[in-house]
């Protein structure tokens, strides 16, 4: 529970860069098995999601991941990926 007050006269907004930071965070949440599971399909997704949003070093993640995955996996993380950006 927060418990303090929040200036709204000196807040500063997000910046620009934090959406595909967090997309790109949420990739090497998925290649890493930080959960206990390396899911190579999300990874491929939040990565490519991260690249499309500007994040260049994402662009190499994904080649990264995608050759450790068969034709239809990247099929279905790029499936997954228009799917993210068509409701977002």
């Amino acid at each position: 529970m927060f418990q303090g007050q929040i200036d709204l006269d000196t807040a500063i907004p997000v910046e620009a860069t934090a959406i595909p930071d967090v997309l790109f965070e949420r990739g090497l949440y998925w290649a890493s098995g930080r959960s206990g599971v390396v899911n190579l399909v999300a990874a491929h997704k939040w990565f490519n999601l991260a690249a499309l949003k500007g994040r260049a070093d994402a662009i190499s993640m994904r080649r990264e991941v995608a050759a450790m995955m068969s034709d239809a996996e990247i099929a279905t993380a790029q499936r997954e990926a228009r799917a993210w950006m068509t409701a977002h």
